[in-house]
């Protein structure tokens, strides 16, 4: 059982007793990086999944109304079985354990679970974005871009960040960022990669590819998570499964190859080097150094995104401030 204050535990038992699964059995499983945490909870034949993610310090709210919308569009999401939304509580459907990064460690079919990948964005982006979800804007990206100018490029320097820097990266962002909002407006799930999806092979169509993690879903371009899934931080995607999932996108999508190929290069460069920030304060805030074994990954991919015509003063950036010989772990 997780560990929770007495207040807290008394109010995980009252909500379970009221959604019928009054003293079922309860095994942690594992979290994510935020505040959330997660039980597998067994009643008989029963299982299901809860979530406590307390109030402080999470919204639980935005994880239902997307999991609602992918459902009713005919989604893997799981279903909600029951929700407290004031106390931060939901039990939902367990999908079970398959998910593609253990599938694919066993052996699983590369090329056939990221058909089913791209099908489900084909699917999601056939569809009008959900209105309530916040904007993926200029504003936004320039905001998260800090975390490399805050965290990576002063523990790899020595030193702070001028201002001049900084100016020149927001100003090379605004001249990349109209190539990626050209592109249809859809809803990103924004982690939508390996550890987050779960093979369900005996479901039919999109719903074989299960869907988890998806709370910080925003309105943004539809190459966006297009990149998520292929240009994975955890895992090496084969060049050829990369090649057929991206032309199995474009063949269905409701933009052209080269639009598509342009919005890809410049959110991979700006996601790319914002996981760069991330795992760097990972490392020096939270206390995390495996993060940093990502790191040469993470800078392949965008090395390889830098390297798009559509991406040029951005490449022209780094190229003065971060130099080949700093792409590195600190």
């Amino acid at each position: 059982m997780m560990s929770s204050t007495p207040d807290r535990a008394a109010q995980i038992a009252g909500f379970l007793d009221a959604a019928g699964w009054g003293g079922a059995a309860r095994r942690p499983l594992a979290g994510d990086a935020s505040f959330r945490r997660y039980d597998r909870v067994r009643l008989g034949a029963r299982r299901a999944v809860l979530m406590d993610a307390p109030p402080a310090q999470e919204d639980v709210r935005p994880f239902v109304r997307v999991a609602r919308f992918l459902a009713d569009h005919g989604l893997g999401a799981p279903a909600i079985l029951a929700a407290d939304e004031t106390n931060g509580l939901l039990l939902l459907e367990d999908l079970g354990d398959d998910l593609y990064t253990r599938v694919l460690r066993d052996g699983a079919d590369e090329a056939a679970l990221y058909d089913a990948a791209i099908d489900v964005l084909l699917a999601l982006h056939a569809v009008e974005v959900l209105p309530m979800v916040p904007a993926y804007d200029e504003a936004r990206i320039l905001d998260e871009s800090n975390l490399l100018l805050d965290w990576f490029l002063p523990a790899v320097s020595g030193r702070p960040v001028d201002e001049a820097a900084r100016a020149g990266y927001h100003d090379a962002l605004r001249a990349v960022l109209p190539a990626a909002f050209a592109t249809p407006r859809r809803l990103v799930l924004r982690d939508y990669h390996a550890d987050n999806l779960i093979w369900l092979p005996a479901r039919a169509g999109v719903r074989r590819c299960g869907l988890l993690d998806f709370q910080d879903a925003v309105a943004g371009s539809v190459a966006y998570d297009l990149v998520s899934l292929l240009e994975d931080a955890r895992r090496d995607v084969a060049p050829t499964v990369v090649r057929r999932a991206f032309d199995r996108y474009v063949a269905g999508a409701p933009v052209g190859h080269a639009a598509v190929e342009a919005a890809y290069a410049v959110l991979g460069a700006q996601r790319n080097a914002r996981i760069v920030g991330v795992f760097t304060r990972l490392w020096r805030r939270d206390g995390k150094p495996q993060y940093l074994d990502l790191l040469a990954r993470v800078w392949t991919y965008l090395e390889h995104d830098l390297a798009h015509p559509a991406v040029e003063p951005l490449r022209r950036w780094f190229d003065v401030h971060i130099p080949p010989a700093w792409r590195r772990r600190p």
